[in-house]
């Protein structure tokens, strides 16, 4: 005898897994609240550092101030460039996606600092080592009085970067900190439910990071545009690509029906950056025309622009490179992965969903 399908939802659309105070994602309306104000208004109100110290704030249930967050992360940068030659001791013959996986898993407690502060602050350091590894060159030194996007900025390319490129990753960083329960959140809350540390919790969040589900996807927006190089090209590019069924990368979201707020925040970024390094107008046309296919193409099944398909765009503006993308995307998002990680623990709660058997009965 086999069993029916279940109606219970598959992929644990709609089932709430937490009760959180740290972000609201509303899929119908398009809306995205981080600890209480909605991104947009976010991003102009404060800094990494400020939505940090919200996040840690409400996760703990112990007020942290945005001060408190940036002199500890300014600290925890400087002492993890130190752990450097251990932290990168594995890495040998790994991409930067995957080094950055060894060595995270290589982090540990750090007497003085909270292990909230360790991890992320540690992780531009290793992104940033990573990238001048892949160069050949030596890891460049941390500011503790910069930002954090300022002195990751300063890893990345060994030079200080301007008011406006700061500014531009900083509005990133304070976009991507957490966003509800999606992929590697969820993973997150699942193993600090087991009260394994937030070391053991924030590498496996990481680990369901590089999907290209999730947040795998910017890289391919920019082979994307690449490859339809032109603006003549854009129309016949999209229309054969969609006949074949393949999918436009940086359009589309799991739980978003409507347009990802978090793709004009970014858009708005990138204006203010007032860069050359990359053709906003170009991509500006092919978002226009995909979003207008993919209308006349799937008009029962929305999909609009999401966050990825800027994202791709404003860090490679920045000079960021490519394979760097989802470590950076990481080090932003540790901030959610931490805060969620002590609020689950805070509740106690083993996280254990059942499944829904449709395979063979004993006779």
């Amino acid at each position: 005898m086999t069993l029916q399908p279940s109606k219970t939802p598959i992929g644990l659309d709609g089932v709430p897994a937490a009760e959180t105070e740290l972000s609201h994602v509303d899929g119908q309306k398009g809306e995205l609240i981080v600890a209480g104000e909605r991104v947009g208004d976010l991003v102009r109100k404060t800094s990494f550092e400020g939505v940090t110290a919200r996040l840690w704030s409400a996760g703990t249930a112990t007020p942290i101030s945005e001060a408190e967050v940036r002199a500890a992360l300014g600290e925890a940068r400087s002492r993890a460039y130190t752990r450097l030659p251990h932290l990168l001791g594995a890495v040998d013959g790994l991409s930067i996606v995957d080094g950055f996986r060894a060595a995270i898993a290589g982090l540990r407690s750090e007497s003085g600092l909270t292990h909230d502060a360790t991890i992320v602050g540690a992780l531009p350091v290793i992104a940033a080592a990573l990238v001048q590894r892949a160069k050949g060159s030596a890891p460049n030194f941390p500011n503790p009085k910069l930002g954090h996007a300022a002195d990751t900025l300063a890893m990345l390319h060994g030079r200080a970067p301007s008011a406006g490129e700061a500014a531009a990753l900083d509005a990133y960083f304070v976009t991507v900190a957490d966003h509800g329960m999606n992929a590697s959140t969820f993973t997150a809350r699942v193993v600090a439910s087991t009260h394994a540390d937030l070391f053991a919790a924030v590498t496996a969040g990481y680990c369901a990071l590089t999907g290209p589900l999730h947040g795998g996807a910017p890289e391919p927006v920019l082979e994307m545009l690449d490859a339809i190089g032109t603006r003549d090209r854009i129309k016949p590019w999209i229309d054969s690509a969609l006949a074949r069924g393949e999918r436009l990368m940086g359009f589309g979201h799991r739980v978003y029906r409507v347009r990802d707020p978090r793709a004009d925040v970014l858009k708005a970024a990138i204006e203010k950056l007032a860069t050359n390094a990359t053709d906003l107008p170009f991509a500006a046309e092919v978002e226009a025309y995909a979003r207008q296919a993919l209308r006349k193409k799937k008009p029962d099944h929305p999909l609009d622009t999401n966050v990825e398909f800027f994202t791709a765009i404003l860090l490679d503006a920045l000079s960021i490179p490519r394979q760097a993308f989802t470590p950076i995307f990481a080090v932003a998002r540790s901030a959610g992965w931490t805060a969620h990680a002590r609020e689950q623990q805070r509740c106690g709660r083993l996280l254990r969903p059942s499944s829904a058997y449709i395979g063979e009965m004993p006779r």
